[in-house]
């Protein structure tokens, strides 16, 4: 068992990184003075990135008023 869990790391180290690296950009940018999100609550929008897996996905795709 040991052995499959070795396996999986180096397969699955690459895609917790970038989750997190988009988590924390997407946490950067929402903290922006001049950002506007919709429905004008930044802080639904933060838990939003913090609690749900891939959460900034939907931040970036329906989250940001541009």
């Amino acid at each position: 068992m040991l052995d499959s869990i070795q396996e999986l790391v180096p397969l699955l180290l690459p895609i917790i990184l970038i989750d997190l690296g988009f988590r924390i950009y997407a946490i950067i940018d929402i903290i922006k003075d001049e950002r506007k999100v919709r429905g004008n609550n930044k802080i639904i929008w933060l838990l939003v990135i913090a609690l749900i897996n891939f959460g900034w996905v939907v931040y970036f795709l329906i989250g940001r008023d541009d």
